[in-house]
């Protein structure tokens, strides 16, 4: 798909998979809002992409998804620049080997992997919807199938934490919460979807200190490659094969049912109205209806 003329944001585009569909987005013509938190990092991407496609007209906007009141004003940011946005990518994820908490007092992973990708695409939904067809992409994992099901009693894990159940339970939130949005915006002209990477060679777990650099780095032999793991991102993000599909999940560049947990409607419900309350729009939304 010819993307001149489209809008399309992407977080965690300064390494592994979103690096590489950021690359990708800024051949087809697209006009990029790279979200970044290392603005180093991000100044090289850019200079990646240009050496690649020198026209491209991208900019980097400063953000770190830990911090709702960072996602709050990169939003800002984001509306005010672009009156109109096509694309939206929301890549940028964590895996934490202990427990954290965020400025926001939530657990690191949970805030991170879907609780910015809730916030942040709530907050640009009124350009999306003024931009239609557009396209929410969000990129999950197998990994949900690590989980039986969300953990609404303890959301962060803090009595029983466990780093990969604990990505898991992420990447299960990030498909209910693809499920109900598609819900809510059925005939709204924008869809969402979303996808499973597999395993790529990224820097997921480089937070983690040395020894975890160290052992991605020997694991990363035997995965894939950011842009081929960035392929099905790009393929959901514009393929006209899927134009008009809404709230499905995707892998190697198909249609696939995810977990049977996946697939819960009722969770998925209970889950956006927690996701609410946890972000503050609960009281935006109830303010707007007053």
């Amino acid at each position: 798909m010819d993307l001149k003329g489209k809008t399309c944001v992407v977080t965690g585009a300064t390494s592994g998979i979103g690096e590489a569909t950021a690359r990708n987005l800024a051949s087809r013509g697209a006009t990029l809002g790279l979200v970044c938190r290392d603005l180093a990092k991000g100044e090289r991407t850019v200079e990646c992409i240009r050496a690649q496609t020198p026209e491209a007209p991208l900019r980097l906007f400063r953000a770190d998804l830990e911090s709702q009141a960072d996602i709050r004003r990169v939003a800002g940011e984001l509306a005010e620049a672009y009156p109109q946005i096509h694309l939206l990518v929301n890549n940028a994820g964590i895996v934490n080997l202990s427990y954290s908490e965020t400025v926001d007092g939530i657990e690191t992973t949970f805030a991170v992997n879907h609780l910015a990708y809730f916030l942040l695409t709530n907050l640009l939904l009124d350009r999306l919807r003024g931009s239609a067809p557009a396209r929410i992409v969000n990129v999950a994992s197998d990994a949900h199938k690590f989980v039986r099901g969300m953990n609404f009693d303890d959301l962060g894990h803090k009595q029983k934490y466990a780093s990969m159940r604990v990505y898991g339970h992420s990447k299960l939130a990030n498909i209910l919460f693809t499920r109900e949005l598609a819900r809510r915006l059925d005939a709204s002209g924008v869809t969402v979807n979303a996808v499973h990477p597999g395993a790529v060679a990224t820097g997921l777990a480089g937070n983690n200190g040395a020894w975890a650099k160290a052992v991605m780095k020997v694991v990363g032999l035997f995965f894939k490659s950011p842009d081929k793991g960035a392929a099905t991102s790009l393929f959901v993000a514009t393929s006209p094969e899927i134009e008009g599909l809404s709230g499905r999940y995707f892998a190697n560049c198909k249609e696939r049912t995810p977990g049977a947990a996946a697939r819960d409607d009722v969770a998925a419900a209970r889950l956006w109205a927690i996701s609410e309350e946890l972000t503050g729009l609960a009281t935006t939304s109830a303010s707007a209806g007053s």
